[in-house]
């Protein structure tokens, strides 16, 4: 059901997603779906007998030397093996893919008209097999580009973009009176898709982990920037994942709970 909610072909090559630790033989019951395989989220499933935790962001990201219980990743992967519970990752496929992170992302700010921000190859077993963002073309890719509702200022935006990710804050670059008429958006860290924005028609970009010199730069060329951060960006995709796998399971006559990880907070505060 996963690899049909998000394709693992259309994964990043320097991504690791699918199963990261478990055992498939063995039954699903209990499900979570959480943004991060932190000790807190892999303790906490443990101790509720999760059978399955499905997480945005992969445990093993790069290849291990080693397996030190004392490490934080270490000690996940003991607990998870030690208590049976398999561990899945949709990452830049969850985030490509239609309906993805991108698309919940753009449909909570009321984004309409989507394109793609900046294309990626995929394989032609791909383009055949899997649904792309447009009926009219075959394109896939990270971010999203669209309009918005009515017309506004950037400063105008920034009060949408608060109210509907309901934050208490963003980080913005720009003037404050542009004309806004496009947007783009990335979920997660956006600074590498900059040359993307800034070679499209938007006037904004809605991202986070924006670099200094990229706000600098959008900046310079009458741009706006607002950076709303990592984990506000992708953590809504929890729970229209796990509604995304109830409305399926429950189609498809599968007894299994599905729950989302409601207590992961952004690791970052303002003091």
């Amino acid at each position: 059901i996963m690899d049909q909610l998000a394709p693992p072909l259309l994964a990043e090559e320097w991504d690791n997603v699918g199963l990261q630790i478990g055992d498939p033989r063995l039954p699903v019951r209990r499900i979570w779906v959480a943004l991060d395989p932190s000790p807190e989220v892999v303790k906490a499933a443990c101790q509720k007998e999760v059978d399955l935790l499905i997480t945005h962001h992969p445990l093993i990201f790069r290849p291990l030397k080693s397996i030190d219980f004392e490490t934080p990743g270490g000690s996940i992967i003991q607990m998870a093996a030690h208590r049976q519970l398999a561990i899945f990752s949709a990452h830049t496929n969850l985030d490509i893919v239609r309906d993805g992170v991108n698309d919940v992302l753009a449909q909570r700010l009321g984004m309409r008209n989507l394109s793609v921000l900046q294309p990626v190859k995929v394989g032609e077993r791909a383009k055949e097999d899997i649904r792309p963002l447009t009926s009219t073309k075959a394109e896939f890719g990270i971010g999203r580009i669209g309009s918005l509702a009515k017309d506004g200022s950037l400063k105008s935006l920034v009060s949408l973009v608060k109210k509907k990710l309901k934050l208490d804050f963003v980080k913005v670059a720009g003037d404050l009176e542009m004309k806004v008429k496009q947007v783009a958006i990335c979920s997660g860290s956006g600074s590498s898709l900059m040359q993307a924005f800034l070679s499209s028609k938007a006037q904004v970009y809605i991202s986070g982990d924006i670099h200094y010199h990229d706000a600098r730069e959008a900046e310079d060329a009458n741009r706006g920037i607002i950076d709303i951060g990592h984990f506000p960006s992708e953590h809504l995709m929890v729970d229209a994942l796990a509604q995304q796998l109830e409305n399926i399971i429950s189609k498809a006559g599968i007894e299994a709970e599905i729950m989302a990880c409601t207590f992961e907070k952004d690791p970052f505060r303002i003091l």
